[in-house]
């Protein structure tokens, strides 16, 4: 049984989040000046989580921006090793529901056109595409799908996950 732990990301976080970020997007990975940056509108307007093995090993992070009704998904990154044990489906349930505690009334996001597993997890949780960014990911110019989900009038499934998952 895989045991892991949601909580917020601080910056002493950065330095495992940055070494997982330049592993997992190793052509675009996200800048310490970058990640600091979102840190610093925490809570005004980001919202920033890790998963945390039993071992306290970060094994995942992800990152909301809201504001004005309106959240986007800056990022999801689970570790390699972890993919299928529930971590991106944990992190996403957080996200969408620090959106729906910050009255969002929808949240958009980009996906890689080449990142299937990522798009099915999306698609699961009721993302529809809206719209496709022509050469988004420099440099390897790969396309990004834009997606949405509609969180007002739209009733709200379950999704199962509390903050601590086994």
């Amino acid at each position: 049984m895989t045991r892991f732990l949601l909580r917020g990301m601080t910056s002493e976080d950065l330095p495992a989040v940055l070494r997982l970020e330049r592993e997992l997007f190793p052509e675009d990975a996200w800048s310490e000046e970058m990640l600091r940056g979102e840190l610093a509108d925490q809570p005004r307007t980001r919202h920033y989580v890790i998963a945390e093995s039993g071992d306290r090993e970060i094994v995942g992070y992800a990152g909301l921006s809201a504001a004005g009704g309106q959240a986007d998904v800056q990022t999801i990154g689970v570790r390699t090793g972890w993919r299928g044990a529930g971590i991106g489906a944990a992190l996403l349930t957080e996200l969408l529901d620090e959106a729906a505690r910050r009255d969002s009334e929808a949240v958009f996001l980009e996906v890689r056109a080449d990142n299937d597993p990522a798009r099915r997890l999306y698609e699961r949780f009721g993302f529809e595409r809206v719209g496709l960014r022509k050469r988004y990911y420099q440099p390897s110019n790969v396309d990004a799908i834009v997606m949405r989900r509609e969180l007002r009038g739209v009733r709200r499934a379950p999704v199962g996950f509390s903050r601590e998952q086994s």
